[in-house]
């Protein structure tokens, strides 16, 4: 079910990732890097977490082969379908294997960070089902735009702690995290939500994400006798695509993409596209790329992506882009709309903003690729929590 993955302190010859934190958290961050490399060796441990994966989480999940929007782009086209996972999204992934993890460490108490509100809704959700306390902090804007993911993750009794500063998304409620893990370090864990931040975060994220890529083989060689031409991932800390890239990254014949959020797409957002525009620079205790200024001052970005409003990158996307294994290209708000409508109404299926931007790649790249090549796009998230956007957005319009 999960990838053999390397636990790495760095990627690429630029060696991105790496330990930035302050001196009370090396401690404990290396007291997680033991803890997963015990768990994961441990047959009791992954026994439980596969049972978790299926019987809670709902794993395995589809891959749906799209049929009439293959017709109409002349390619085939097939959607790993994580939206259908338990939660709504991705995240309970990497979720149910942090929260195991942090039970069998002994901690009581789980604090998390989110955008859209999926992590924070799979943490909820998880800590509720191991009986674990769950604190959640989440950037206002998130949570005046996201208000069902907030009152889902109160009814599963976690407290969800609005974030005033600075842009009052995503970012500043990592920030807002990490301060209080600094304070609580005893008895607290952070479920970090995607492969990113400190080592050893990104390779044990990618560890428990890795099931995305290691489905998606086995279906897509069952389904079509072969390999896809190419995989499509979202991209905002990244761990939907690192996880599903993790099965084809060995495939030269295996075209990786990711989409980033261009924002409006009008020129008044240059705060967007990490990989595209994005400067090396250290952050959230990793070095990769950031979209910050020339005094290295990290800026506010924009999305209509709450999960994808993120001015960094996990360090292994940018290693994979380095070296010329993975290509990244930014997507608009208005195509990930019209990615959105066209999927609805073709497939009956709503994807979230963020999985709206991978499908909007797709949709662009059918333009350029062979006729009748296998494509597979990652459906990294439902779309129900961005349906009061959309009305706001396009609704009256239709």
């Amino acid at each position: 079910m999960f990838a053999d993955i390397e636990l790495r302190r760095s990627f690429g010859r630029r060696e991105h990732g790496g330990l930035f934190v302050s001196e009370s958290l090396v401690s404990v961050l290396d007291e997680v890097r033991q803890g997963f490399q015990a768990a994961r060796n441990d047959p009791s441990f992954v026994a439980e977490l596969c049972d978790h994966m299926q019987t809670f989480a709902g794993r395995k999940t589809p891959l749906t082969h799209a049929r009439r929007l293959s017709e109409r782009y002349g390619q085939n086209i097939y959607l790993k379908r994580e939206d259908l996972l338990h939660g709504g999204a991705h995240k309970t992934n990497s979720v149910l294997g942090q929260l195991l993890l942090a039970k069998r460490m002994g901690k009581t108490r789980i604090i998390a960070e989110t955008g859209a509100g999926q992590h924070g809704v799979a943490t909820a959700m998880t800590g509720a089902k191991l009986g674990l306390s769950v604190e959640v902090y989440m950037g206002a804007v998130d949570v005046e735009r996201q208000q069902q993911n907030v009152q889902r993750m109160r009814l599963f009794g976690a407290e969800v702690h609005p974030v005033e500063a600075g842009s009052a998304t995503l970012k500043d409620a990592i920030n807002e995290a990490m301060r209080d893990w600094i304070t609580n370090v005893g008895s607290t864990y952070h479920c970090f939500g995607t492969a990113a931040g400190p080592y050893p975060y990104p390779s044990m994220i990618k560890y428990f994400q890795s099931v995305i890529g290691s489905e998606t083989r086995e279906q897509i060689m069952c389904a079509t006798g072969g390999l896809p031409a190419a995989v499509f991932a979202c991209i905002g800390g990244g761990s939907n695509a690192i996880g599903l890239y993790s099965a084809f990254e060995g495939d030269d014949d295996v075209a990786l993409y990711g989409a980033e959020p261009a924002g409006r797409g009008d020129g008044s957002n240059r705060h967007a596209a990490t990989l595209t525009r994005g400067t090396v620079g250290v952050f959230h205790g990793m070095r990769s790329l950031f979209l910050q200024n020339a005094e290295g001052q990290i800026a506010n970005t924009h999305s209509i992506a709450a999960g994808l409003d993120y001015p960094g990158v996990g360090p292994e996307l940018v290693a994979l882009q380095d070296c010329g294994r993975a290509q990244f290209a930014a997507i608009t708000d208005e195509e990930a709309l019209d990615s959105f409508e066209v999927l609805s109404r073709l497939e009956g299926i709503i994807p979230a903003f963020e999985s709206a931007h991978a499908l909007a790649l797709a949709l662009k790249c059918c333009r350029t690729l062979p006729s009748a090549s296998t494509l597979v796009v990652c459906l990294s998230g439902r779309g129900d929590k961005d349906l009061d956007q959309y009305r706001k957005l396009r609704g009256a319009q239709k």
